[in-house]
């Protein structure tokens, strides 16, 4: 599974969206099987897609979830806590709940792909130190 961010969330959704094209290629090229993201990144989605399309592109992305195309990473207790680190850590950022959410995600499930059209992500590092690759 590769970890999803909220913006190719909404930019796959909205044609209108600068990034549309671009997320439409990368997912593409994507291993076959389902995205992957936090409920924050879900949550965020939902408001900005009902923002720029209303119900009309929400419904588009819980049938995504409905189809199993989307996946939703259940927060454990630690992963909570590493993200009130990871929001203190990066707060000259500052770092959002949504961000630190699929950082935290990242380090439990030992992902290092990351699919983004957040810069911030060029910044954030895994708890090895090592760089997220984006998509």
């Amino acid at each position: 599974m590769i970890l999803t961010d909220t913006g190719p969330l909404v930019a796959l959704l909205d044609k209108d969206d600068a990034s549309h094209q671009q997320c439409v290629q990368i997912a593409q090229q994507l291993p076959a099987g389902p995205m992957l993201t936090t409920w924050p990144c879900f949550t965020e989605a939902m408001y900005l897609l009902g923002a720029v399309g209303g119900y009309r592109y929400q419904s588009v992305l819980w049938s995504f979830f409905k189809a199993g195309r989307l996946v939703l990473h259940p927060s454990s207790p630690t992963e909570l806590d590493d993200m009130e680190q990871l929001m203190k850590q990066y707060a000259d950022t500052p770092m959002d709940l949504a961000d630190a959410s699929l950082v935290a995600t990242a380090n439990a499930l030992a992902l290092c792909q990351i699919f983004t059209i957040d810069s911030d992500f060029r910044i954030y590092r895994l708890k090895d130190g090592s760089v997220f690759e984006i998509l």
